[in-house]
């Protein structure tokens, strides 16, 4: 909007953004400080996306690198309501990482997930979750699954440790969560990206007995830096947990990029509770000390395919997983 098609003071005065500053970064990149008013995010999840990226994403040499969001955004959006603290009360476990492995692959019936979950809760798994492409697809409905899951377990496992995975549009998130519940389950996983960043938080406000652990599907498709993104952002709107690729796996993540977003998930930040840093992505059995020296013990260290991989020996392996985690702490 031209500045000079402006004529109302009120306008110009409270509500046009502000360059505070630029700074020559070398090799023609700068860093550019915009202020904002809080006004104009409608404190609503889309529209403090639209404030802090919206049309600018689509300037191919433009990034979001970080955000600075007062008390009142912060306060308005609330975070986690259960967080890190919340999934070690759930699990009775105080003192060590949690551990989490998913069900997968595309294709199983809800039986045969079933059958995977009961076998990796024998061996000792916190968490298990869904993978993120179990939807409701016609062979495996999300209802099915979720009762199969349910009850292959036992109901306290079923409560605190499984994690059905979320699709669809607001109604049928808002359906599938009560289904969950309906089963006695308590927590879900979403991908916020996919399914849209209002419609996530209006679920985590909708359901607040409810742990959501989000996913990252999609956020590689934005030029915003992950720690702001998966870190920042997915806590503000309310990610108990958050998922994210870890440095030397299958993805490109650094450590410094994994440092910065378990920072932000865990951090101390205007009183909202801290999230659960999940990093995943190829991870596997013998790096379990590597990513415990690195992440310490307030992670929930995620290890599917490398599991799965082992057959038979499914079981085992989730034993020797939970066995290393516990060692290690």
């Amino acid at each position: 909007m031209p500045l000079e098609a402006i004529s109302s003071a009120a306008v110009l005065r409270d509500i046009v953004g502000r360059v505070e500053g630029i700074a020559d970064l070398g090799d023609g990149a700068f860093e550019v400080r915009v202020g904002l008013a809080t006004a104009t995010t409608g404190l609503e999840a889309g529209q403090l996306m639209s404030m802090l990226f919206g049309n600018a994403s689509i300037l191919e040499d433009v990034a979001l690198a970080d955000a600075e969001l007062p008390a009142d955004v912060v306060e308005a959006f609330g975070g986690p309501r259960h967080g890190l603290a919340g999934f070690r009360a759930r699990l009775g476990v105080a003192d060590r990482a949690l551990t989490a492995s998913a069900l997968k692959p595309q294709g199983l019936t809800p039986a045969q997930l079933g059958d995977l979950a009961s076998r990796l809760a024998d061996g000792g798994i916190d968490l298990i979750k869904d993978d993120h492409g179990l939807a409701d697809q016609s062979y495996s409905r999300f209802a099915d699954r979720v009762a199969a899951v349910t009850q292959r377990l036992r109901p306290a496992d079923a409560v605190g440790r499984y994690l059905p995975s979320l699709s669809g549009h607001l109604d049928q998130l808002r359906a599938q969560v009560r289904i969950a519940n309906d089963h006695g389950v308590g927590a879900v996983v979403v991908a916020p990206m996919i399914v849209g960043l209002p419609a996530f938080h209006a679920l985590v406000r909708e359901f607040p007995d409810t742990a959501f652990m989000a996913h990252p599907a999609l956020a590689g498709a934005t030029r915003i830096s992950p720690s702001l993104l998966l870190g920042t952002l997915f806590r503000l709107f309310g990610a108990d947990a958050t998922i994210f690729p870890t440095h030397g796996g299958r993805f490109g993540y650094s450590r410094e990029t994994c440092g910065a977003l378990a920072t932000a998930t865990l951090r101390p930040w205007r009183g909202l509770r801290a999230g659960a840093p999940v990093p995943a992505g190829g991870m596997t059995l013998d790096r379990v000390e590597e990513m415990l020296e690195f992440y310490g013990r307030d992670v929930i260290l995620l290890i599917g395919g490398a599991l799965l991989a082992a057959g038979s020996d499914l079981t085992g392996q989730a034993q020797a997983f939970a066995r290393r985690v516990a060692a290690g702490c």
